[in-house]
């Protein structure tokens, strides 16, 4: 239990230097390629892996189509597995031979992948944002590595909410607001400064943001949210008043190419200008380690991916209570 406890705080001790550990896996070559070899590295967060398990016996309902290969139970908890090669079109000689049991956005589901690596612990200026890259959409982000023998790879980081929208795609994505509802007002000229890196979370944000008819501006990591809110803070100092009435609200992702959410969160927090900005995490590290984790660097609340009923209370109530 000490050791386990120790792991625990060892991990959650990495975001205070923006740092984190990425879970390496290998899935098969890509779609038409004959080169043989091992195939491509790909990547995902250690926090949203529960535990690997060899491939087990897969039950496969009747009408289940891909990406899902069916249902597996691991240790009394039924789960879909899906099918990671398929949607990332690698193929491969022989079966998935290793089950990732993934916990993300209060869903649990299996990943089934080729084989796995290592564990790599990486700072977050190491990543890439994927769209700079011309990569897949399913790749969130290029994690740079140097392996043990000194060698240069590089590391693709699947975007797990765009693959869990293709698996289980959202029903509702309507905050579900009473029609007679009258909208929280922000001071003319105030935004909500909100940064995601995945395109399916921006896409939703983006349109709950408008149900919810609050101004925003949107970035793509947490380091350009850092620079497009120095540069508010400069434009209100120019006008003689407080970055405040100029952004009445940040939202933002945890995991993030060049600077992670816990990193922006506490550089917000400890700037005497900027700490009385309101923020809140929305994220799909999900659980009580995280969750609990979050409120040590400063936020004002937590929204896990994708709630939209959650999204429009917290976001009302921190609005509302800092008026």
């Amino acid at each position: 239990m000490d050791s386990f406890q120790q792991e625990i705080d060892e991990r959650t001790n990495l975001t205070a230097n923006n740092k984190f550990e990425l879970l390496l896996f290998r899935l098969g070559r890509p779609a038409g390629d004959n080169a043989g070899g091992e195939g491509e590295l790909f990547g995902i967060n250690v926090f949203k892996v529960r535990e690997i398990v060899p491939a087990m016996n897969i039950i496969k309902p009747a009408g289940m189509r891909p990406p899902l290969m069916g249902m597996a139970n691991v240790r009394g908890e039924v789960m879909p597995v899906i099918d990671l090669p398929s949607i990332a079109g690698c193929v491969s000689p022989e079966e998935p031979g290793i089950l990732l049991i993934t916990e993300f956005a209060r869903h649990t589901q299996a990943f089934a992948v080729q084989s796995v690596e290592d564990i790599a612990r990486l700072d977050w200026t190491q990543v890439l944002p994927a769209e700079s890259q011309s990569v897949s959409d399913v790749v969130t982000s290029v994690a740079r590595l140097e392996t043990s023998e000194g060698k240069h790879t590089l590391v693709q980081v699947l975007d797990v909410e765009h693959i869990l929208e293709i698996v289980s795609p959202s029903q509702d994505k309507s905050l579900g607001l009473p029609q007679d509802e009258q909208p929280l007002q922000l001071p003319p000229g105030s935004v909500v400064l909100a940064a995601d890196d995945s395109r399916v979370a921006r896409a939703l944000i983006e349109g709950s943001l408008n149900e919810l008819k609050l101004p925003f501006v949107m970035a793509k990591n947490g380091r350009e949210a850092w620079d497009k809110l120095q540069a508010l803070a400069r434009e209100a100092e120019s006008e003689g008043c407080s970055v405040a009435a100029k952004v009445a609200l940040i939202l933002t992702d945890l995991e993030m190419p060049e600077m992670d959410g816990f990193t922006l969160t506490r550089k917000i927090k400890t700037h005497d200008k900027l700490k009385q900005i309101p923020v809140v995490i929305h994220s799909s590290l999900t659980g009580s380690a995280n969750e609990d984790h979050v409120k040590t660097v400063g936020a004002d609340g937590y929204i896990a991916k994708f709630s939209p009923s959650d999204f429009a209370g917290v976001v009302q109530k921190v609005l509302g209570a800092n008026r």
